[in-house]
């Protein structure tokens, strides 16, 4: 099956598309702000350099959050649309899962503990275990002291990887884990978990109410 996979949520804009298991494209652009304008030529981009037509997909895949409001809504409306007008499937991938597959990479090659989490500010953190690329906890957003103990608590001994921005809020924690702060989630991995997910409309995981509050009339 062709799947195009689409992720906006964190401070990237990233689209591939795959054939199955191979990845027929694939591009990401840092950014923090200005997914609406990039998105729809990027994918133009990737579809053409993997020598398809938008006809051509079976299905879509789409980060759905934790993340930016406003990039997990540009990116859910396109994906959402795309699908509606070529009448096929789009799925939801949380972004927490995708970060972790990033890191992790496909099933065959994925053991032991990973830990994807993001910092959201306020001495928080968005936070999510993964154990033989098993979920052993649900997305949440915790202070990062409640984190660390979350941690300390789901770690059975043996290697362990903490990746993305909230990483060093939890250096110490586990003897001996390995951070990537940098990571950010591939589009390939979206494609993959996005193969495997159920047939549900996506829906945004929003884990806390937005920072901008509508002014006071």
């Amino acid at each position: 099956m062709i799947i195009l996979a689409i992720d906006t949520c964190l401070e990237t804009c990233g689209v591939a598309v795959c054939d199955g298991a191979r990845t027929l494209a694939s591009a990401s652009e840092p950014m923090v702000r200005g997914h609406q304008e990039r998105l729809a030529p990027l994918a133009e981009a990737v579809m053409a350099e993997a020598g398809l037509s938008f006809s051509e997909l079976g299905r879509i895949a789409v980060t759905v959050g934790p993340g930016s409001f406003t990039g997990l809504r540009v990116g859910l409306a396109f994906a959402k649309g795309l699908a509606l007008a070529l009448d096929i499937p789009c799925v939801g991938v949380g972004t927490l899962a995708a970060l972790a597959e990033s890191a992790a990479g496909p099933p065959d090659e994925t053991a032991g503990f990973v830990a994807a989490c993001v910092d959201a500010h306020r001495g928080q953190v968005y936070l999510q275990v993964f154990i033989d690329a098993r979920p052993a906890m649900a997305p949440d957003v915790l202070p990062v002291e409640i984190a660390a103990a979350r941690l300390a608590e789901l770690w059975t001994g043996g290697p362990a990887l903490i990746v993305g921005s909230g990483a060093p809020l939890l250096d110490g924690v586990l003897r001996a884990a390995r951070l990537e702060p940098g990571r950010l989630p591939d589009p390939v991995a979206v494609a993959r978990l996005g193969l495997a997910a159920p047939l549900v409309p996506p829906r945004p995981l929003y884990l806390r109410a937005p920072d901008a509050k509508p002014p006071i009339r």
